[in-house]
């Protein structure tokens, strides 16, 4: 499986005097073999990943915490120790799918974190049941940095913010049939066998994604050689135009941008897995409805967000800059929260809409977030540059899911939690606006369609 880098280095030394062919545009290939296959496969990947992590918070509403004796400390460390081993495996698993395969690498991180995933259904013991979650983040820890690498290999600047959009949209799709699906098998079944049957479809993809996905167009028999050409010419013009750097991992830590953008991603995370991870919790308690409608309810945010992302992506992409489409969704993300928090925990119907509009403000920018890291750095350094921004994601994710949960038993009601949100989301905003548009993103001169067989620089 890992002699696909071998087949690359070898097949692009041989495609060196191909010319693709002048007359097509990106009208001829938007929309065809690339974003029809893979796509779907990244959006089902990350999907998965989402399910296995984020069905712990319906669990624990939906009577885990009463069946094993845990409190709303332990809960909240039982929650957070996920993002230890998601922070600590962020680097290795990027450089990994870099250098050498993101489809072995996701490959078997599927069939691990899915069998992971179901073991939870099955333990008894609160210390094993850390243990596993920690081995699931572990796991999953090089998902999201493997598969923005994967798109940077296979979608060109103009294309990227909606090439990730699609990919992160596994976020709020899986948690807004999640919520449902899983309050429901719940009702049916138990939280033991939500586990064990939302575990199964992980194992079951990997081999799909096996047999599916190829690392690089190079790689990829199935797809047509003049959209391949198309695409390998576009996207080497791209690292041409942007000035070299040396010292991988060194180099990155010492980046201005990703420092800031670390920090960035720290608070904006806190807010996102603070809200995620607890959010039908905070909804149980202040609707007093059962699991199965709280879990519908705690949907609404995200059905909002699927909206918001598809639009803001497109409308980054034809702009080209990227920090307008990100720092003011945040800034309105701190401002719902905030309006939550005046309206205390006895309006809870009144706070609920701009529950809604939180969710849906702190999922808007992911896409073209992710898609600027790629952009103004070479590709030398992008890989671990986007798992150092993830890594410290991992910690913020950490921070809010305990602290959310711990607030939130401490003081009976989410007030708090909602104040802690609404200023992680503001400082994140505000972090935004240093981050500098790197000068050598620039596209070549003539570049204005990466695809477009006229714009097209020409193979040395």
């Amino acid at each position: 499986m890992d002699t696909q880098s071998g087949a690359h280095q070898s097949q692009g030394s041989s495609r060196a005097g191909r010319s693709p062919n002048p007359g097509t545009t990106v009208g001829d290939v938007l929309g065809h073999q690339r974003w029809a296959r893979l796509l779907p496969i990244a959006f089902v990947t990350y999907s998965l990943a989402y399910l296995d992590r984020s069905n712990y918070s319906i669990a624990v509403a939906g009577g885990m915490k009463h069946d094993l004796g845990i409190t709303g400390g332990v809960s909240a460390l039982i929650g957070a120790s996920f993002f230890i081993g998601y922070f600590l495996f962020q680097v290795p698993g990027a450089q990994y799918a870099e250098k050498r395969s993101v489809r072995t690498l996701i490959f078997w991180s599927l069939i691990l974190w899915g069998v992971l995933a179901a073991a939870q259904g099955v333990i008894q013991n609160v210390t094993l049941l850390i243990v596993d979650r920690f081995l699931i983040g572990a796991v999953e820890a090089a998902v999201l940095p493997a598969m923005v690498i994967f798109l940077a290999h296979w979608f060109t600047k103009a294309e990227r913010g909606r090439a990730n959009t699609f990919l992160i949209l596994g976020n709020p799709v899986t948690v807004l049939w999640l919520t449902v699906v899983s309050g429901f098998l719940i009702e049916a079944t138990s939280w033991r066998w939500m586990f064990i049957l939302e575990g199964i479809p992980a194992i079951i993809w990997a081999f799909v994604f096996r047999k599916l996905v190829a690392d690089r167009p190079d790689d990829a028999k199935w797809l047509n050689p003049k959209e391949r050409d198309q695409v390998v010419n576009a996207l080497e013009a791209e690292q041409k135009s942007i000035a070299p750097v040396e010292g991988g991992l060194g180099a990155a830590l010492r980046s201005r941008n990703v420092v800031l953008l670390s920090i960035q991603y720290l608070l904006w995370s806190l807010g996102v897995y603070g809200f995620v991870f607890w959010l039908p919790t905070i909804v149980k308690a202040g609707s007093g409805q059962g699991i199965g409608l709280t879990g519908l309810l705690s949907g609404a945010p995200y059905a909002l967000a699927i909206i918001v992302m598809v639009f803001n992506s497109r409308a980054s992409d034809r702009s080209g800059n990227r920090n307008r489409y990100v720092w003011p969704w945040l800034a309105l993300g701190a401002v719902a929260f905030y309006g939550s928090y005046l309206l205390g925990p006895d309006r809870f119907w009144l706070s609920f809409p701009l529950l809604i509009i939180a969710g849906a403000a702190m999922y808007a920018p992911y896409g073209p977030y992710f898609a600027n890291i790629s952009e103004f750095l070479p590709k030398a350094i992008a890989a671990p540059a986007i798992a150092v921004v993830n890594s410290f994601g991992a910690i913020g994710g950490f921070i809010g899911s305990y602290l959310v949960g711990w607030l939130d038993s401490l003081t009976g009601s989410s007030s708090a939690s909602f104040l802690l949100m609404a200023a992680s989301l503001a400082a994140a905003a505000a972090i935004m606006l240093w981050v500098r548009p790197a000068a050598a993103s620039r596209t070549l001169p003539g570049a204005q369609s990466p695809l477009s067989g006229q714009s097209r620089r020409g193979r040395a």
